[in-house]
């Protein structure tokens, strides 16, 4: 209760709980095949243009500069070099649970061997001292897998 305008007045609360929504989403043939090679293989595939010869990570269906589609795969890394890092040391609540998010933490931007774009992903260290552009990383798998990018679970350094 609180005092309004002289009255006393109920203060509502309102709260999207703790409720978990399901839902399915389906990656399409591109995403999916990514994640299959992911989670069965512990491969991490890219598709190639036949016009150019750019390698995407992630994969996608049409090239971007020249607009012809990509059925062709290739395995690249898992090896490869940071080209951006960021180390996150301010906390602040996750907008898609709720829940306060971890920190210190280290983004990265991976350029993986044999890719012409970057993967975005996390780094097992938050010393920035220690991280450097150009220094070579590995992605380190989770033993049990499930279909995702976190199935990568980190990068570390070579």
């Amino acid at each position: 209760m609180a005092q309004a305008n002289g009255e006393m007045v109920e203060l509502l609360k309102i709260s999207s709980g703790e409720a978990e929504q399901r839902y399915h989403w389906h990656c399409g043939p591109y995403w999916s095949r990514f994640f299959r090679g992911l989670r069965d293989e512990r491969k991490i595939y890219a598709t190639k243009c036949p016009s150019c010869g750019r390698v995407y990570i992630p994969p996608r269906e049409v090239c971007g500069p020249c607009f012809t589609k990509m059925e062709e795969w290739v395995e690249v890394g898992p090896e490869g070099v940071i080209t951006c890092f960021t180390t996150v040391r301010h906390p602040f609540v996750n907008p898609s649970t709720g829940k306060p998010v971890n920190v210190p933490y280290t983004n990265v931007y991976v350029k993986l061997d044999g890719a012409d774009t970057d993967l975005m992903h996390y780094l097992d260290d938050t010393d920035e001292e220690k991280i450097s552009i150009g220094m070579r990383v590995k992605a380190v798998f989770r033993e049990q897998r499930r279909g995702t990018i976190h199935d990568i679970e980190h990068f570390t350094r070579i």
